[in-house]
């Protein structure tokens, strides 16, 4: 039922019931903390549900409210302050990768045999959710008519994932891991290299038809990448 509803019930008048009854017990924070936390989860996910339909320019707050059962749309604004702060949520939330890059201090003393691993999986994973597959695969062709779309994809989410993988390098540079190179070219460079595997899991199915699993193809990479800036023995 919508937490809503209990702003609206009547409170017992002094006389009515027990004496426990006329004083409401306040709600704890952990509480008030969960009824927040699973408001915004059903905002997302109507969210998911109304950009995967309509694409993001179509969309709008007030069918995402509707979706999402709100007496108001105003509550989506509360939580989100704009359409783009939305959106860019539900990608977060959608595609692994940005769930690994949105909390990832720990990683950064962690090995590159380790993390590269951990990120080119994350990245090719986005193909085997479903809602991720949902979002990719309408806002890929959005994003080449819509500048602005292309903006909140690539300027904002791939612009992100690749700030984290150069601070990852800069930190296993200075750690002597990785010899000395521009990190802002190395950091492309691995990104690219998922992308073929991708593409095949996405659209070019073509692509697959020799077998070639995404364990064995991150290996290979990770091993091809790696020899390329690691310090020379």
């Amino acid at each position: 039922m919508d937490t809503s509803d209990d702003l609206n019930e009547r409170q017992p008048l002094p006389g009515e019931g027990s004496a426990s009854s006329l004083t409401p017990e306040p709600e704890s924070p952990g509480s008030q903390e969960g009824q927040q936390r699973q408001r915004e989860e059903q905002i997302l996910d109507a969210a998911l549900d109304e950009f995967a339909s309509q694409g993001f320019a179509g969309a709008t707050i007030k069918r995402i409210a509707q979706r999402a059962k709100l007496a108001s749309q105003a509550l989506i604004y509360w939580y989100f302050p704009t359409k783009e702060a939305l959106f860019q949520a539900v990608l977060a939330r959608s595609l692994p990768i940005s769930q690994m890059v949105n909390d990832a201090t720990s990683l950064l003393d962690q090995p590159p045999e380790q993390v590269l691993p951990q990120l080119a999986r994350a990245y090719l994973a986005m193909a085997d959710r479903p809602a991720a597959l949902r979002l990719v695969r309408l806002f890929a062709p959005e994003a080449l008519r819509r500048p602005e779309v292309a903006e909140l994809l690539g300027g904002r989410v791939i612009g992100r994932i690749l700030t984290f993988i150069e601070r990852y390098l800069d930190h296993q540079v200075e750690l002597g891991r990785l010899r000395p190179h521009d990190t802002r070219v190395s950091a492309r460079a691995f990104v690219g290299m998922t992308l073929p595997q991708l593409g095949g899991k996405l659209f070019l199915h073509a692509i697959r038809i020799d077998g070639l699993s995404d364990d064995d193809y991150v290996e290979t990479i990770v091993a091809l990448f790696l020899r390329g800036i690691q310090p020379d023995a």
